[in-house]
């Protein structure tokens, strides 16, 4: 495993370079092949080897990757599986955005997943996503897009205009989140389509003869930056959860090749995971009854697999410390957390945190627990899904982080690459 300074820098270029899932999924793409790893497509029949390294792509925004191992037998060796998710909460455009207001062009958006909505406010955002375009010969395309630049602004109202918003400020999504985009000058008019044609042509593609439907969010254009005296803490956005699926690939990459491992990151787990690219659609039991299609061999092969599921976690607030109980209390840089609750909105149970400890203090990394105020609700994560859709026993973990959710979240500087120790050796158990 690459030392501290190494991994977070590799770390910070896959964050900058991820504003959207798809962007996301294309970057572990490069980084994957470049590691041996051979793409597989759905439609296609399949000639997968042991000692193979294979990963599939769904709807851009959802990957699979895994190893085969040599000299085992799925079966009675089983799959060590580690799992996170693509999507972070955003500003999506909706299909028809353009509204005129004072001069101004606004682009209208809608709320996905659970966002903190407050610090959106004066950022320099730019627009990413994935344009369907037709192009000059008739045939349908697609093209990931990604302007980088600011572009769009959402203005706060002056304190002198709103005497009370600091004594809290309620957000509504329709009226007060559109973005500014342009000054629109005369009769002229400005369409995203328009937009879009033109950011594709000059940058992308030379052809684009019709903008059919796209999927866009805004972003804030600020990269990740190490934060404290020390470098103690670095700041990025979507960390929750791409911080996961760098640190599961990373794993998976320098794993080896004795034990079949495999790493699944799905898209839109912010939103229920209720789609064919989701935790809850069918997209890994697809894959292992590909891997291992009689029935009563694949039982015994996921009997003998385990699912760590990894999600972020919440690290104590020091100026909201009562939100926490007093005896689960992570803290960042103090080593991954792992998730209990008693009405299964995390997975774990005694057995898989159990092996868990185990396999981190075959490290020397030490781990932290987390379970909910008893009158709070408490969030959840991809891995109850996938614990009911396919039977595996499943651990739930994560890197403790604070602000989870906003447009610039915090976690500790040495927690990444530790937790990618763990998961390199649960990869290579023989037991589970």
């Amino acid at each position: 495993m690459m030392q501290k300074q190494e991994f977070n820098k590799q770390l910070f270029d896959f964050l900058a370079a991820s504003p959207t899932p798809f962007h996301a999924v294309y970057e572990m793409r490069g980084r994957l092949q470049e590691a041996g790893f051979i793409e597989l497509q759905e439609q296609d029949a399949w000639h997968v080897k042991p000692g193979g390294r294979y990963f599939i792509v769904r709807n851009e925004s959802s990957i699979i990757a895994w190893n085969l191992a040599a000299n085992s037998d799925l079966t009675d060796s089983g799959i060590r599986m580690v799992g996170a998710h693509t999507d972070s909460p955003c500003l999506k455009v909706k299909p028809n955005p353009e509204t005129e207001s004072q001069g101004c062009l606004r682009v209208g958006v809608e709320v996905y997943g659970g966002a903190l909505l407050n610090p959106w406010f004066d950022r320099d955002l730019s627009l990413a996503g994935r344009v369907n375009y037709l192009s000059t010969d008739g045939s349908l395309r697609s093209e990931l897009v990604n302007f980088e630049r600011p572009i769009a602004v959402i203005p706060n109202l002056a304190i002198h205009l709103n005497r009370d918003v600091n004594q809290g400020l309620n957000v509504n999504p329709q009226t007060d989140l559109p973005p500014i985009m342009a000054q629109l000058q005369g009769d002229a008019k400005i369409t995203l389509r328009d937009v879009l044609k033109n950011e594709l042509l000059t940058q992308y593609v030379d052809d684009v003869a019709e903008i059919l439907d796209y999927e866009l969010c805004f972003y804030d254009v600020q990269k990740p930056a190490y934060i404290g005296l020390n470098n103690e803490f670095f700041a990025s956005a979507r960390l929750d959860n791409l911080l996961s699926c760098f640190i599961g690939m990373q794993a998976l990459i320098e794993s080896d090749s004795e034990q079949s491992c495999l790493l699944v990151c799905n898209d839109h787990e912010e939103v229920g995971s209720m789609s064919a690219a989701g935790a809850q659609g069918p997209m890994l039991k697809q894959l292992l009854e590909r891997l291992q299609p009689d029935a009563e061999s694949r039982s015994r092969m996921i009997a003998n697999s385990m699912m760590v599921s990894v999600d972020n976690a919440h690290a104590v607030h020091p100026n909201f410390a009562d939100k926490h109980d007093g005896n689960h209390g992570p803290r960042m840089n103090a080593g991954a957390v792992i998730k209990i609750n008693a009405n299964q909105r995390y997975a774990t149970n005694s057995e898989t945190a159990s092996l868990f400890r185990h396999i981190a203090r075959q490290e020397g990394v030490t781990l932290q627990s987390f379970v909910v105020r008893s009158d709070m609700g408490c969030g959840s994560t991809i891995g109850p899904i996938t614990a009911a859709e396919i039977g595996v026993k499943t651990v739930d973990i994560g890197v403790p982080q604070l602000a989870m959710h906003s447009i610039r979240e915090l976690a500790g500087s040495d927690d990444p690459v530790s937790l990618a120790k763990v998961l390199k050796r649960y990869y290579q158990q023989e037991q589970v």
